[in-house]
């Protein structure tokens, strides 16, 4: 059964899928870290592949950018295409005090200034948050390969040029970590399908600062962020 957005049929999508942002992380992650992928999907050039991994099916497919690309992704591979477990792999700009270049950040929770939650007419504000789980083994995996890695809240944004200028400074006031675009619709999804997901990401620039990855340090960076997914996606 296919979808507008995505032409795999079902069982060939595996029940824990890596998603990066970018389609190409998608295709790079298939070729180097699966064996034997096979490619389920091009719709849109939205990479998709199932191979294995540690002898386990998993497959990895490029979400896009922003809360509505992830949020259609997600939902049909939890709903139409029976996946348990998402794990984005991503990237986050840092605001936090302590936070540095190519920490790692599992995101126990999701701020958002979306309006994403709207639809599930709740009759309050909802906390979107990971899996414990899947939380717990990804932070001992870490730990274990000794990878600096920050457990807490990261804002869903809406807006990659916010017009807002005091924005970021009023997140950091609550403690936030680091902000990204996609976390937010992943578990809200999650939750409502009944189904597993956490945020993996890597800081790559610092907001209050200049400090950024050069193209160097964005590779052995993301590297580090992909295999420790890829070791989670073998231990669920």
């Amino acid at each position: 059964m296919s979808t507008p957005h995505n032409q795999a049929e079902k069982g060939e999508i595996a029940k824990t899928v890596l998603m990066p942002g970018d389609p190409l992380r998608a295709k790079f992650i298939a070729e180097h870290y699966l064996e034997q992928p096979v490619l389920f999907n091009e719709v849109r050039n939205m990479f998709g592949y199932t191979g294995t991994y540690r002898g386990k099916p998993v497959s990895v497919m490029g979400h896009g950018m922003g809360i509505p690309s992830i949020g259609i992704y997600s939902y049909e591979l939890y709903n139409l295409y029976d996946v348990e477990t998402i794990i984005r792999i991503g990237s986050a700009g840092g605001i936090a005090e302590g936070i540095h270049v190519g920490d790692l950040i599992a995101a126990m929770g999701a701020c958002t200034d979306s309006n994403y939650g709207a639809q599930f007419r709740l009759p309050g504000s909802f906390a979107p948050i990971a899996d414990y789980e899947l939380l717990e083994k990804a932070v001992g995996l870490a730990r274990k390969r000794n990878l600096p890695i920050r457990v807490g809240n990261v804002l869903s944004s809406d807006c990659f040029y916010n017009d807002n200028a005091d924005a970021a400074t009023s997140w950091k006031k609550m403690g936030v970590l680091a902000v990204e675009m996609e976390s937010v619709a992943l578990y809200m999804n999650a939750a409502r399908a009944g189904k597993k997901a956490l945020a993996l990401l890597t800081v790559s620039d610092l907001i209050f600062g200049s400090e950024a990855m050069s193209a160097k340090e964005r590779e052995q960076g993301l590297t580090a962020m992909i295999e420790t997914a890829l070791e989670l996606s073998a231990a669920v």
